[in-house]
């Protein structure tokens, strides 16, 4: 009898087989429960309520599952997709992880019958790439330099998100915005900044830099709050009297040196203000603080001064005025300064702003207003998407209808290539089809219509040649034509999210095994090598020697 085999040490989980790829599935199908009622324009928003928090109102995929705290290890991997999908494309979130549930959920029968996960996965990618080649057919290219065009895209995305009702002030505000970037259109160039108060229809777009009222001293109010054309400075520098560092001590032997250290620090930053002045600056804008001292010394030479600015609010505005950041305030010189057209201290609620407006660079700010702070963090959510979404058409210049149009019009396509195919591979990718009719399923649902009655009604209309743009009308439960109402969706979104989809379907669908390790004290034993005795204990280990008296 051969002895037994111990590998992993005590209180090790390790579970396999089918019974584990089932759980994980289960787990992950838990999951697309909880988005799947969020998605579409009647989707349902979500609190989250964490102890350390406050509370999050919200409908967006992304946050909804970076909020949840997910443990499990399947589902954490859907985490990450949806964090991927946010940080490339910024919208469809929701729609992966729903298409990636929906795949797993039609998996799993054959996973029972004895299919093989791995010829599931092939027959998965197969009909991805026939979903792919597909679409790039069917999509629509546009002229991403018209206004009008990528209007409708923003219009498209806000119509989920929780200031739909105002989608078309909304929009415009995002296309002004992202027309006003460069050709990099770099979102660290888009500042949006949230004011409580007011309502959601009192937010502002500047064309330029604008940022809150930062800390100020006495003799702030006696600096001038406008120029037309001032001159920029922007320091990395401490315009105050240093404080002296934690028991710190001068000693002196004479009371008149102490004096002159007392000097030669008024000296050293007279000569900083001095240099600031000197240069012909307008205003100074410092990452650092800047004190009373120099408040008021800028106020008498009226100059505007604003110290502790955030560093992304300098970067923006470096960019906008053309000024360089400095580091020092020696030998400054007019090539360092910035210049805008206006710059004026506006009253936004309860806050003042600084804004800047025109420059030689490209940047741009949105300023949102609202009653409660959780409804200002969700519009900001909301209009990041659309920014996103309207940078992505301006680049890709192809778009898709939407509406689950494209997803009924690809089942179609893929039921009927999978009628050509031969054995087992012909019901995956069926299944893989039906897999993509969860989305306006999804969208019936949870706009309070029979899905079962709209489905039907969109595979009749997709099988007529003039029916391939034919989504989910969300005010009466029958069929629209996506392209004409303008539900237009960027090419570039649909495909990230097939392709996310499908690769988070079949990484779940590869693991047959999980391994738990619970964590446990690290013990000391003085026969391994490259360990170190735990601290505190008078422990004598073998040869060790006697201490006098024992």
């Amino acid at each position: 009898m051969r002895p037994p085999i111990i590998l992993l040490r005590e209180g090790v989980d390790q579970s396999q087989g089918l019974g584990q790829l089932i759980s994980n599935i289960n787990a992950c199908h838990a999951i697309g429960e909880i988005l799947s009622t969020t998605l579409g324009p009647r989707g349902l928003d979500k609190l989250i309520h964490n102890g350390n928090k406050a509370a999050i109102v919200t409908n967006d995929g992304a946050t909804v599952m970076k909020e949840l705290d997910i443990v499990h290890p399947a589902a954490k991997l859907l985490v990450e997709v949806a964090k991927s999908q946010d940080e490339e494309i910024g919208d469809g979130t929701t729609s992966v992880i729903v298409l990636a549930t929906s795949f797993l959920d039609v998996a799993r029968q054959y996973l029972e019958e004895g299919v093989h996960p791995q010829f599931i996965c092939r027959c998965y990618r197969t009909a991805l790439n026939a979903a792919l080649t597909k679409i790039n057919e069917l999509s629509v290219s546009i002229d991403g330099g018209e206004r009008d065009i990528l209007e409708r895209c923003a219009a498209t995305t806000l119509r989920s998100k929780l200031v739909s009702d105002s989608r078309q002030f909304f929009a415009k505000m995002v296309v002004d915005a992202v027309l006003n970037l460069d050709e990099d259109m770099r979102l660290n160039d888009l500042g949006v900044k949230l004011v409580k108060g007011g309502s959601i229809e009192d937010s502002f777009f500047v064309p330029g830099v604008a940022f809150k009222r930062t800390f100020f001293y006495a003799g702030f109010e006696q600096q001038p709050k406008r120029f037309e054309n001032p001159k920029i400075l922007l320091l990395n520098v401490e315009l105050e009297l240093k404080a002296e560092g934690t028991a710190a001590e001068v000693r002196v032997d004479d009371p008149t040196k102490f004096q002159e250290i007392v000097d030669a620090e008024w000296a050293i930053i007279q000569r900083k203000l001095k240099e600031c002045v000197e240069c012909g600056a307008n205003i100074v804008l410092s990452k650092k603080p800047i004190g009373d001292i120099a408040t008021q010394f800028f106020a008498d030479n009226g100059i505007f001064c604003a110290g502790r600015v955030p560093d992304e609010d300098i970067q923006r505005l470096s960019k906008c005025s053309g000024a360089v950041v400095l580091s020092t305030t020696s030998g400054i010189t007019a090539s360092n300064l910035g210049t805008c057209t206006l710059f004026e201290e506006k009253q936004v609620g309860s806050k003042r702003f600084n804004v800047f407006t025109g420059g030689n660079g490209r940047a741009a700010t949105i300023v949102l207003r609202g009653g409660a702070k959780q409804f200002l963090e969700e519009a900001a959510r909301s209009i990041h998407d659309a920014i996103m979404i309207v940078r992505r058409a301006k680049k890709a210049q192809k778009v898709v209808g939407g509406g689950g149009a494209i997803e009924m019009e690809l089942s179609k396509y893929l039921h009927d290539r999978a009628m050509k195919m031969d054995g087992k591979a012909q019901l995956i990718v069926e299944a893989y089809a039906d897999a993509l009719e969860n989305i306006p399923r999804a969208l019936s649902n949870n706009s309070g219509f029979d899905s079962f009655e709209t489905l039907n009604k969109l595979r009749s209309a997709h099988l007529k040649p003039e029916g391939k743009w034919m989504g989910v009308n969300i005010e009466n439960g029958d069929t629209i034509d996506a392209m004409e109402t303008f539900i237009w969706e960027p090419l570039v979104v649909k495909i990230n999210a097939l392709k996310a989809a499908t690769e988070a379907a079949c990484t779940i669908l590869a693991v047959d095994e999980t391994v738990k390790i619970p964590e446990h004290e690290t013990t000391f034993d003085p026969g391994l090598p490259g360990q170190t005795k735990p601290r505190g204990g008078m422990q004598r280990g073998r040869g060790a020697g006697m201490m006098p008296g024992q």
